[in-house]
């Protein structure tokens, strides 16, 4: 039941109000973050900034909502009775609403702490377990990341829980670092040597085992967008070395059986 005639009209008034207002928001900062993006690709605006107004972005268009949602609930009498009754258990009622819940708030708190951290940014080049491409959004829930042409889209609880490799957390180039392997008996120091020259970098000893030995290249720097391309030629180069030099005979790889 509505407290007198005209809040009926309040309280349409007030979703109205609060849709119309976040949506003018919403569009305004939308507008910025056009110029904002650009911004970014000049070097004018640092990606902290640009991600800190994202999610600043969502979380006005949220709190707009939620304000226009609770001057409509105001106008209704059984609100405050309800209201009241929820305080009275407001242990229960807190204990039911955190649970049903968590997962809603553990991925806004972690998006929360993502946004003041930032261990990753809008633009950034990052690997998360076996993803590794671009960060395009970091949103209230949840971060999506570009790899090629698919989006992965990963709970901002998780990200926060788990190890992340960010390449280009300070610079804006990353180093290459592939495999080679050799067969058991092949002669590591001589291909290492040979691949130094290759590559033009570091190679060391990084793994030995039953079926064979495991050389690691680096190479770089190069843009973060070209390091698959640029590791898939080194690799090839590697390998075609190797091979030149009679490095590679009688190598099977490792037995899957």
């Amino acid at each position: 039941m509505l407290k007198e005639d005209g809040s009926w009209w309040i309280a349409i008034g007030a979703i109205v109000a609060a849709l119309v207002l976040a949506f003018l928001v919403d569009r305004a900062f939308s507008r910025r973050a056009g110029r904002l993006a650009d911004a970014v690709t000049r070097g004018h605006v640092s990606r902290e900034t640009a991600t800190r107004l994202r999610f600043v972005r969502r979380v006005i268009y949220a709190v707009i909502l939620l304000v226009g949602v609770g001057i409509a609930l105001s106008q209704f009498r059984g609100i405050d009775k309800i209201a009241t009754s929820l305080l009275a258990s407001g242990v229960v009622a807190a204990a039911i609403i955190g649970f049903a819940a968590r997962q809603t708030l553990a991925n806004f708190v972690a998006g929360v702490m993502l946004a003041v951290t930032q261990p990753l940014r809008v633009g950034d080049w990052v690997t998360f377990e076996d993803h590794y491409g671009l960060v395009e959004d970091v949103r209230l829930n949840y971060t999506i990341l570009r790899s090629g042409e698919t989006r992965v889209v990963i709970p901002n609880e998780r990200l926060a829980a788990g190890v992340l490799k960010n390449d280009t957390l300070r610079v804006d180039v990353v180093g290459l670092d592939v495999a080679v392997w050799l067969p058991p008996a092949g002669d590591a120091e001589r291909a290492a040597a040979l691949l130094r020259e290759e590559s033009g970098a570091g190679v060391s000893v990084a793994e030995t085992v039953p079926w064979g030995v495991r050389l690691a290249v680096g190479g770089g720097p190069v843009a973060a967008a070209d390091r698959a391309a640029a590791e898939a030629d080194l690799r090839a180069r590697c390998h075609a070395r190797l091979r030149e030099a009679g490095l590679l005979e009688g190598f099977a790889g490792p037995d899957r059986s």
